[in-house]
């Protein structure tokens, strides 16, 4: 997820302070992991230098003064355009797991071993996001559902490689083989 094109989606639905935008993004994106005074007012900065916000008002408080900042047409338009560009999706053709499979393989390790415990791991995720979800609001339901899908493929591939392992072996036992006699 893009922070920047974030905050500046929260700001075009209206002004805010530094702290009001950390507020809302924590309750719609960051219920896993909450974002840091540092990165919003580090964000808006960078979003000022480039003239997608500007400092609407400044107001003076009990503390420091509070900045109000506002979006700029060309915000509205760096919004627009991301909102309306694909994500790219990622294949993951090349995952740490299946270079864990593979390491074991090359080094007399049980690979399926391996497998079996990365199973056991998604397995306790997956039963703790099936309990968030029943006990969340929609947003939980809906990012949980996202994850819980991703999950599924992953135990399929999990299954799919422990059929394949001893073909798996082979090649790779025949490919040390060849590199060998070079």
């Amino acid at each position: 997820m893009s922070l920047a094109q974030t905050l500046l989606g929260l700001l075009e639905s209206q002004p805010r302070h530094g702290y009001d935008i950390k507020r809302v993004y924590d309750e719609h994106f960051g219920r896993d992991r909450a974002l840091h005074y540092g990165q919003v007012y580090a964000t808006l900065s960078r979003l000022l230098k480039n003239g997608l916000v500007v400092v609407e008002a400044v107001e003076a408080g009990e503390g420091p003064e509070r900045k109000r900042y506002a979006i700029t047409g060309a915000g509205v338009t760096d919004v627009a355009e991301w909102l309306a560009r694909p994500e790219s999706p990622e294949p993951y053709l090349q995952s740490t797991l299946y270079t864990k499979v593979v390491l074991a393989l090359l080094t007399g390790r049980s690979a399926a071993e391996i497998l079996d415990v990365q199973r056991s791991e998604h397995l306790r995720l997956m039963r703790e996001l099936t309990r968030r979800k029943l006990t969340g609001d929609l947003a939980d339901e809906l990012v949980c559902d996202h994850a819980l899908f991703h999950l599924e493929a992953d135990l399929r591939w999990l299954e799919l490689t422990a059929s394949r392992l001893d073909q798996l072996g082979s090649q790779i036992t025949k490919s040390q083989t060849t590199e060998s006699h070079r």
